[in-house]
């Protein structure tokens, strides 16, 4: 059995955690200055976390490969088969034409920008990114609104900064399956946490993208539909991230702020007029369908939504054919010590193959139905699913090698080694926390390996400083979301989603980064006082 020690070099704590973060900085200066994809750039973060553990760390090559293995796993199943599962819905509404009958349905509500934003940028795209996720909703939602006429930039700021909140609990509660997973945190009161940080910038973020829009006068001018949305939206993701879980909290609050604005929009219409920059002169006409068509090319997610439920409702007895087992070369052979946990303490390595109970295989057999009822030939339907598997090949080599980064500086000490560090910071922790998440989300571009990254630190700090845990790594999380916008890998795909020469990439970062700093300081103040002020409100 081997040891941690959190601090190898000279008995320094500074020292070791300029060590232990030197994979962090090493992503950091490939995908920032050396602007490599992020499949490249977290392999390499990888390698180093691997030379950090063997040379500095000292842990033995069998437990270096253990932990690299689990992880890889844990990336590939759960979160890959989910991701995979969502392009998959995604691709087979594509192929059988009903995503234009979609997008029509959207578009020819409306044709007020701001109310257009609303529906597509915000309602529209949570929606996207509480079944699919890790880009396709920015890139869906930038296309569909340069269809209707914005230009191309707008298009994809907007989307940007729409997809924020939605992302906490985006593609099936993933992210807040990942931090529970290596945190080892009960779900369910991560998935409240979450929600309980997240229903402020829920509230505000619809008016906010008006403001962004057009300022104060754009804002009044749709005050209804602005307030309805945050009001809907923060409301039904929190009291479902409560009561429910993770797995349905942004699809959930998304079909329920969709479904409120189209019936408020039936109703009610914007009195002022409203031109954006940059805008088309020529607004663009959408075809009209009946409401027999259009409920039928939305039945794809309605079929989703339903068989997410029905796996929710019989999660124990589906998951009764799980192959669980202790990963080879690792379960219990690190020990953890003091001031970590009071008392040394073999960590565990428990992998569970959740083959039929895992929320990615509701999602699969959902695209096989839909595939059915809306005609695709077997033929088709298995030329889709080699397509789905050549699109995400990278995106799984990506989360793959993030997943076994953390785990790899998680059962090496690494990340107790930097948790130790911000335990420095004190009363300042809960601030720092939020922070700390931002780093994770603008480093790898996505909130679920912001929280594989850091969620095991969060806990180390809290547990030294007698803060909540689960408040702790729900701030990472909410962190996260907010950076997102600013990652090189969310702005790639804005841009190639919306048409944009890579010249523009910069000038869309310039465009986020406010944004983002300021929802993310948001995001910090919360935790703040939650921490200290309202420490009960925290499950």
């Amino acid at each position: 059995m081997w040891t941690q020690n959190y601090t190898p070099l000279a008995g320094s704590l500074a020292l070791s955690a300029l060590a232990a973060a030197l994979p962090a900085f090493a992503m950091l200066y490939l995908l920032g200055v050396r602007r490599l994809p992020a499949w490249k750039a977290s392999v390499a973060g990888l390698g180093a976390a691997v030379v950090v553990a063997l040379f500095v760390y000292r842990m033995p090559v069998g437990l270096v490969a253990g932990s690299v293995g689990y992880g890889a796993a844990f990336g590939l199943f759960p979160i890959g088969w989910i991701i995979f599962s969502a392009i998959l819905l995604y691709r087979v509404a594509v192929e059988s034409g009903k995503f234009e009958i979609i997008k029509d349905s959207l578009g020819g509500l409306t044709q007020d920008r701001r109310l257009q934003a609303l529906l597509i940028a915000f309602c529209f795209g949570a929606f996207l990114e509480s079944a699919a996720g890790f880009g396709t909703p920015v890139a869906v939602a930038a296309t569909m609104l340069i269809g209707l006429g914005f230009s191309p930039f707008y298009a994809a700021g907007l989307c940007l900064l729409a997809n924020t909140v939605p992302v906490t609990f985006g593609s099936i509660g993933i992210p807040v399956i990942t931090l529970s997973a290596v945190t080892n945190l009960p779900l369910n009161s991560l998935s409240g946490a979450v929600g309980l940080i997240c229903f402020l910038p829920s509230l505000v973020l619809p008016a906010y993208l008006i403001l962004v829009m057009g300022g104060r006068k754009a804002l009044a001018g749709v005050l209804p539909a602005a307030l309805l949305c945050g009001a809907l939206w923060g409301g039904v993701q929190f009291l479902i991230a409560w009561y429910v879980g993770p797995h349905l909290a942004s699809m959930g609050s998304a079909l329920v702020t969709l479904v409120g604005l189209v019936v408020l929009l039936l109703v009610w219409k914007p009195k002022d007029q409203f031109v954006l920059a940059g805008d088309h002169s020529i607004r663009t006409t959408t075809k009209r369908h009946s409401p027999g068509a259009v409920i039928w090319a939305w039945s794809p997610y309605v079929i989703l939504v339903v068989m997410v439920l029905l796996w929710g409702l019989f999660k124990t007895e589906l998951n009764k054919v799980s192959v669980t087992f202790p990963w080879p070369g690792l379960h219990r052979m690190v020990t953890e010590i003091a001031p970590v946990v009071p008392a040394p303490t073999p960590y565990p390595a428990i992998y569970r193959f959740d083959w039929l109970g895992a929320a990615g295989t509701a999602g699969v057999l959902s695209a096989l139905l839909s595939a059915a009822l809306l005609g695709l030939s077997p033929a088709r339907f298995v030329k889709l699913l080699w397509a789905t598997a050549r699109q995400v090949f990278l995106a799984e080599i990506t989360i793959a090698a993030v997943l076994a980064l953390a785990y790899v500086m998680n059962y090496s000490g690494a990340t107790a080694t930097l948790g130790l560090v911000f335990a420095t910071t004190g009363a300042l922790f809960p601030f720092f926390s939020a922070v700390l998440g931002g780093l994770g989300g603008f480093l790898t571009g996505s909130d679920t390996s912001s929280n594989a990254l850091f969620g095991n630190l969060q806990v180390v700090t809290a547990t030294r400083l007698g803060l909540s845990p689960v408040l702790m790594a729900a701030a990472n999380s909410n962190g996260g979301m907010m950076a997102k916008m600013i990652s090189l890998q969310s702005i790639a795909v804005a841009a190639t989603g919306a048409g944009l020469p890579s010249s523009d990439e910069g000038r869309l970062f310039q465009f986020t980064l406010r944004h983002s700093l300021l929802l993310t300081l948001l995001v910090a103040l919360i935790t703040m006082f939650l921490a200290y002020v309202e420490p009960q409100w925290v499950p």
